[in-house]
């Protein structure tokens, strides 16, 4: 009882028409080829779906019956094809991007709406997290791309620079260091220190440029995420260097902010994409907008730039 598209096709023609010669007309075949088909149907089934009239055929029972289910399975094909249509010519589907907290309420938001407002009926979901674990999910097939800063290079991972921001001194109101504009990381030394835990990036990039400044500093805290670093300087606990893009995540905190240079230390953020993999025509429409950053509708917050002149993923 197996009936193809094909033939569930052919007959609603005809018991649409009440007779082959319009259907034939209507599917382009003959009329016996057509006849065929529907005795081929009735054999299968073992049913007579059709009498034959002075005016053409009419339904039997069993022929109504097939045809209301013909018509609900040929409409649900066309609706699955139209859809599937549509996700291939990118105008449907989910666009999955893993990137760090600073990344996600910072940079992502204008262009996430530029994307949306371009392609509506595209989904996006955001993966927030730590580099590591947003280069994971890209290496495992779970995000389309990521927004991070590889430590590493990762097997099966393609990276391309994507923005860049500077660090800064992040000071209590009341500490000495505030009298002055511009800091060195030397001036760090004899503070305490409070710094991100040993997993994140930032973490790396501090402790490497103490090293190049022939500074130590004595780590009083330890925190997991930049938003408590931020209250923890706040509350006099101690001094700390971050990138500007975390600014914002911080904006709760009454601290000082101050320029950090001396060795000048850049924080560089890449895109990252599956090597050699076919992205979604979802993720290939994402992408086609990041493409054309820098523009003057996303704008980037002091000391961030976007990365310029450089290939496409």
């Amino acid at each position: 009882m197996d009936l193809s598209l094909r033939q569930l096709e052919a007959y609603a023609a005809v018991a649409r028409a009440a007779g082959f010669s319009e259907a034939a007309r209507e599917l382009r075949v003959s009329q016996s080829a057509l006849s065929r088909t529907v005795q081929e149907i009735e054999r299968l089934l073992r049913v007579r779906l059709l009498e034959r009239t002075s005016r053409g055929v009419r339904r039997t029972p069993e022929g109504e019956e097939l045809l209301a289910v013909a018509e609900r399975l040929l409409a649900a094909h066309r609706a699955e094809m139209s859809r599937l249509g549509r996700f291939l010519e990118g105008e449907t589907g989910t666009v999955t991007i893993a990137t760090l907290p600073s990344v996600a309420a910072v940079l992502l938001p204008p262009v996430i709406a530029a994307f949306r407002a371009r392609h509506p009926g595209i989904g996006v979901r955001v993966l927030d997290g730590m580099s590591d674990t947003a280069l994971e999910a890209v290496a495992r097939g779970r995000a389309d791309m990521a927004i991070a800063v590889p430590a590493r290079a990762i097997p099966g991972v393609r990276a391309r620079p994507f923005v860049r921001d500077t660090f800064f001194a992040a000071l209590p109101p009341d500490h000495p260091l505030t009298a002055r504009r511009r800091l060195a990381w030397a001036d760090f030394g004899g503070h305490p220190f409070i710094a991100l835990g040993v997993d994140s990036s930032v973490r790396r990039l501090t402790d490497r440029a103490m090293a190049a400044a022939g500074v130590e500093v004595a780590t009083t805290v330890e925190a997991g995420n930049v938003s408590t670093v931020g209250g923890l300087v706040a509350a006099g606990l101690g001094v700390s260097a971050l990138p500007a893009l975390v600014r914002v995540l911080m904006g709760f905190a009454r601290i000082e902010h101050r320029l950090l240079d001396g060795p000048a230390t850049a924080r560089g953020i890449d895109l990252l994409v599956p090597d050699g993999a076919t992205p979604t025509p979802a993720a290939r429409r994402f992408l086609d907008l990041v493409e054309e950053l820098p523009a003057a509708d996303h704008p980037l917050p002091d000391d961030v730039e976007w990365a310029r002149d450089l290939p496409r993923p």
